[in-house]
């Protein structure tokens, strides 16, 4: 087999361990006698040569990457701020405009003798992935997303020690409910799939979890803590995940208004006109909070874990299942494939085409076993039982 040159990027917002990835693939690509190199975050070290006046491609080899595996950081970087179909430049009337450098970034890739680029990416970083593969670009994609919300795969890198520290986190928020006698509403990831707050809220027995693909009556959850309060107990832990939705038949009360916050946006603005507008991250908390106060009459506690599930030490299921997902990328390149990604799929690593995850959610089903254990143990999900 002849001698390739592959490139490493990682696309979207960071997520833990990402060295792992990094790692699994120089350790298959160095047994084919393959060079594998790194592209600084994201696309930019190509964009953006001049921002990286050291090195814009970084070489890995499995000596330089086998201590670092289990580590926090990424030595590429591990966010891409820039999209090559719209690039910001300023033009030659001083007017900040954008600009398509795909066409020349996939020229640049080419000239550097690459052949295929693994990209780690997230969900809203696929379509720009899949653009670049129509132009030509060969490339083979591995999912990552702390709220696993990655259509196809089971399990997408990152989610696991997401979940361990959300999970850890709520248990310390649920001891600081019963120690101050509040009910504490804490919000975690998930804007438009409840994976994470529904895993980490059944592993600390939550009173109510409040999922995006569960609309939801305040005054269930209400009625929910009511019963715990009644019969003794004078805490109470409601875990809400970012794009928690009130049923439309009983709407939360809108947040107080900042006119000042309004007239800072465009005059078309439509959004409510509170510190949210730029910033969502607590906006479920405190809406939720200030209506289960209201309803309860007991003093509540609003919490954001928010970007805070992206840091920390990588779990063994995560170092385990990034070493599978870049072992396995450099495979799907060896056997000639281009446009697909790795998925996990029980108990294999498969290969989708980009086709069949693009624009798509893995959102928790109604009839999902999460749900009915949930239940089971008494959790509300803010719907009649």
């Amino acid at each position: 087999m002849p001698a390739k040159r592959i490139a490493i990027n990682f696309g979207g917002e960071f997520v833990p361990g990402l060295n792992s990835i990094i790692t699994g693939a120089c350790l298959a690509a160095s047994k084919l006698g393959w060079e594998v190199v790194g592209i600084r975050d994201g696309y930019d070290g190509l964009l953006f040569p001049e921002r990286y006046p050291d090195k814009v491609l970084v070489k890995l080899t499995p000596e330089i990457m086998q201590g670092l595996s289990g580590t926090t950081g990424c030595v590429l970087g591990g966010s891409a701020a820039t999209d090559p179909f719209h690039v910001r430049s300023t033009n030659s009337g001083n007017e900040v405009v954008e600009v398509d450098r795909s066409d020349e970034l996939v020229a640049g890739i080419q000239q550097e003798g690459i052949e295929t680029v693994i990209s780690v990416v997230g969900p809203r970083a696929l379509s720009i992935l899949w653009k670049l593969s129509r132009k030509g670009l060969k490339t083979v994609c591995v999912p990552k997303s702390v709220e696993n919300d990655m259509a196809v795969t089971m399990l997408s890198f990152g989610f696991n020690t997401a979940l361990s520290f959300t999970a850890d986190m709520l248990e310390r928020a649920r001891q600081a409910a019963q120690s101050s006698h509040r009910i504490f509403v804490v919000e975690v990831l998930g804007e438009h799939a409840g994976w994470l707050a529904l895993q980490s809220g059944m592993a600390v027995c939550a009173d109510a979890v409040l999922l995006p693909e569960i609309p939801y009556d305040i005054k269930t959850v209400a009625a929910r803590l009511r019963e715990e309060l009644r019969a003794g107990r004078n805490f109470g832990l409601v875990v809400v995940a970012q794009g928690a939705k009130p049923a439309a038949s009983a709407p939360l009360p809108a947040l107080a208004q900042d006119p000042k916050m309004k007239s800072a946006l465009s005059p078309g603005a439509t959004e409510e006109a509170s510190r949210f507008v730029i910033e969502r991250s607590g906006r479920v908390a405190d809406r939720v909070a200030l209506e289960l106060q209201r309803l309860t009459d007991h003093p509540t506690y609003p919490m954001v874990l928010g970007a805070l599930a992206r840091g920390g030490t990588p779990t063994v299921v995560d170092r385990q299942l990034g070493l599978g997902y870049g072992a396995a990328a450099v495979s799907a390149v060896a056997k000639g494939q281009s446009g697909v990604m790795v998925v996990y799929q029980p108990p294999d690593l498969k290969l989708v085409a980009l086709q069949e995850v693009l624009n798509k959610v893995r959102v928790i089903p109604a009839e999902s076993e999460f749900v009915r254990i949930a239940q089971a143990m008494d959790i509300s999900l803010g719907v009649a039982p």
